[in-house]
């Protein structure tokens, strides 16, 4: 039995929490992480008790008493490190093992205690790790010469991004400072899409394995449908009525897809609550709400017992800071990925015996179409792979940087023989990596000696900035106060001035002056009933969800869990695509013959319309277009007939791209924004990295290829 394996003092922890029995991950765990040193990548749904399961083996495994620091922890957010930290510091109270948080916001006494005596657990994210390595390489050596356990939390966050790639290499690095040269890797998550790319993730694919628990929770699932057209509004008010009268006496996660609509739906609900006499407990939670507002709504949600609330929020609220008790979780328009929708799914229902309950909201007819083919797939258990870049260039330039930094200058053929053996950037060549090099010397970020690389005047700006820690790009943001307290932080835009009006923090404000020295906007509160400015957002979708809204509008199949507006939205846009009589979603595309003008439905990914959008502006002969992200539609102005000889020239144009990537890149540097580190990169290293991360011109020569057109012109299509 599982719990027999466990230490005393850890059988003893379990004892004490009153567990009838272990979950399954954590009774599989248990007898994997104990039987061998392997890696394991921890899945099973939202709370289904994973973070025990990767400590309780660990704890009644790691021998504490021997020096250093044993376990680290790595998260992707410091607010999941602080909720975390009490729920691990209980757990190893039982072993006397000492827990220590290291980030940005973390005790700088605990810090420096923990390096004079080295000892425990570590919990920490991936930028103060490489902070770590720039500027105190020694503690490095002297915390981690002994590690044993690496546990990453929501390990899919960092799958397939920027700064999945920079924990590779961290990773890897951390290797070189162990005496053993190597540790175990756990990673937790609820949603992967791609076991094998999780399995690489850990840098050791040979000896990692995946211990899965497919069992899942009972959903109600209802669709509501209330279209925008109803008021003109940001949300229509009969939508907003519906929802405060579905989530009024319940504890409630509603999710829109952007900042701003989260602070419309907190205020209009609230607003609503007053004139009804209804509870006040309406909050927004994003990245822009202060820090300390956002702890006390984490506070409030996870300590109240009986009283019903509303948070309106964003993706800050996917990943597993605890909450407490959800009642039920909303969507507001479509997810823009099922791994997203997953995380939200789950935090309903997260006590035993408890149903989770999900209302999906719609305003558009597609965003409907999306929301049910998202859920569709949902059902059939797909998540969208997460491919990481083969070829991360820009991120080789960082840790070129980094690295030289942390041995305070090396030989050239050392560094090159360091980035060559990292994990993260073994499909870069030794070639590849001297070109970068030779450039970063170029621009003065590296200067060469005689016998080594070290930091250039230029380059110590760089490297000596507390932004070079991180890979991913921040926004610079204006503080927003009122009366000396920061309610929150918002990007300066040209909307943002003087008596215009701003949602933030559930409340609407009036900007009062702009201080752009000191970066600060003041604010009171609002009363006149201007129209306040918020903040939009966006995402990738992926072509099986668009492959998926295509073969609804194609099929009959009914939908028992559509309520009758949303039946009848479905309806009238399987009618405006009956006309085309389809039958096949993997080829056939309709095209709609509008007057002098076509509009051809590709329902394909992002990427792939991005990689069209350029193309189209690559074409020697000009197509004018327009592109609708939503519909996954381009109006071009050209004659049927030609249709197929454009398509012909787009499939040339996408297997020999590099020289319309170069012109482009020259032209708007822009392009680049994504990418942090890529804008000092050579130029020929720059096109790849847009060709690999931003476009995807392969897919989309193979999807142009494949594509056969379907005429109609006998109906109007809604955009």
């Amino acid at each position: 039995m599982s719990f027999d394996l466990l230490a005393e003092p850890i059988r003893r922890y379990v004892r004490d929490q009153r567990w009838e029995s272990l979950r399954p991950i954590q009774a599989a765990a248990i007898q994997h992480i104990l039987a061998t040193d392997d890696n394991f990548i921890l899945a099973s749904r939202t709370a289904s008790g994973k973070t025990e399961a990767a400590f309780l083996p660990i704890l009644s495994k790691v021998d504490f008493r021997q020096p250093g620091v044993r376990v680290l922890y790595i998260s992707p957010l410091i607010a999941l490190i602080n909720d975390q930290f009490h729920r691990i510091e209980q757990l190893c109270k039982y072993l006397d093992v000492k827990v220590t948080k290291w980030h940005g916001e973390a005790s700088r006494a605990e810090k420096k205690k923990l390096v004079q005596q080295p000892e425990g657990i570590v919990l920490i994210t991936p930028e103060s790790l490489e902070a770590m390595f720039v500027n105190a390489p020694y503690s490095v050596h002297a915390l981690f010469e002994h590690l044993q356990y690496v546990v990453i939390d929501e390990i899919h966050s960092f799958m397939g991004t920027d700064r999945g790639i920079h924990l590779k290499s961290l990773l890897a690095r951390l290797e070189g400072a162990t005496s053993a040269r190597s540790f175990s890797v756990v990673g937790l998550s609820a949603t992967i899409g791609d076991y094998a790319e999780a399995k690489r993730f850990t840098g050791h694919e040979d000896r990692t394995k995946v211990l899965l628990d497919r069992a899942s929770k009972d959903m109600l699932t209802s669709f509501r449908y209330f279209s925008e057209k109803d008021d003109g509004s940001d949300v229509p008010l009969s939508l907003l009525k519906d929802l405060y009268k579905q989530t009024s006496t319940s504890k409630v996660l509603i999710f829109p897809n952007s900042r701003g609509l989260a602070e419309v739906i907190a205020v209009k609900l609230r607003q609503i609550a007053e004139r009804v006499g209804g509870h006040d407990k309406y909050f927004s939670h994003h990245s822009s709400v202060d820090k300390e507002v956002r702890e006390y709504v984490e506070h409030f949600a996870k300590n109240n017992q009986r009283q019903p609330f509303c948070i309106a929020c964003t993706s800050t609220l996917e990943l597993g800071i605890d909450i407490g008790s959800v009642e039920k979780v909303v969507q507001v328009d479509a997810a823009h990925s099922i791994a997203s929708l997953i995380q939200r799914v789950g935090r309903s229902g997260r006590r035993a015996g408890e149903q989770s309950e999900l209302l999906l909201y719609a305003t558009k007819p597609w965003s409907l179409l999306q929301s049910l083919a998202c859920w569709l797939l949902y059902q059939e258990g797909f998540v969208e792979p997460l491919g990481t870049a083969t070829k991360p260039y820009d991120l080789l330039l960082h840790q070129a940087l980094s690295i030289t930094k942390q041995l305070s200058g090396c030989a050239e053929a050392e560094l090159v023989a360091r980035l060559r053996g990292n994990a993260a950037f073994t499909a870069i060549t030794a070639e590849e990596i001297t070109e970068i090099l030779a450039e970063l010397v170029r621009i003065d970020w590296l200067e060469r000696l005689p016998r080594e690389l070290i930091i250039g005047v230029e380059g110590e700006f760089t490297v000596n900035s507390r932004d070079f820690y991180s890979v991913f790009q921040t926004e610079p943001a204006f503080k927003v106060q009122h009366a000396g307290k920061t309610i929150g932080e918002i990007p300066l835009t040209p909307q943002v001035r003087e008596n215009e009006n701003v949602l933030l923090a559930a409340k609407i404000w009036k900007i009062k002056y702009v201080d752009e020295a000191a970066k600060k906007i003041e604010v009171v509160p609002a009363h006149d009933g201007k129209r306040p400015i918020f903040l939009g957002g966006g995402g990738i979708v992926d072509a099986k969800v668009r492959e998926k809204m295509l073969d609804l509008l194609i099929a009959a199949s009914a939908h028992p869990e559509l309520d009758a507006a949303s039946q009848q939205g479905l309806r009238e846009l399987r009618q405006e695509f009956a006309g085309f009589g389809l039958t096949d979603a993997d080829t056939q595309r309709p095209v709609l013959v509008k007057e002098e003008k076509l509009v051809l439905y590709t329902f394909t990914s992002t990427k792939i319309n991005r990689s069209l959008v350029f193309l189209l502006n690559a074409l020697d002969v000009s197509v004018p277009y327009e592109y609708d992200e939503p519909t996954s539609s381009f109006t071009l102005t050209l004659p049927p007939a030609r249709l197929v000889e454009v398509l012909e020239q787009l499939c040339l144009y996408a297997r020999d791209v590099e020289v319309h990537l170069l012109a482009a890149v020259q032209a708007n540097p822009g392009l680049l924004d994504f990418a942090k580190w890529a804008a000092w990169l050579p130029s020929c290293y720059q096109s790849e990295v847009l060709k690999e991360r931003y476009f995807d011109f392969e897919e989309t020569a193979a999807f142009v290829q494949n594509l056969r057109p379907v005429f109609s012109s006998e109906l109007i299509a809604t955009t």
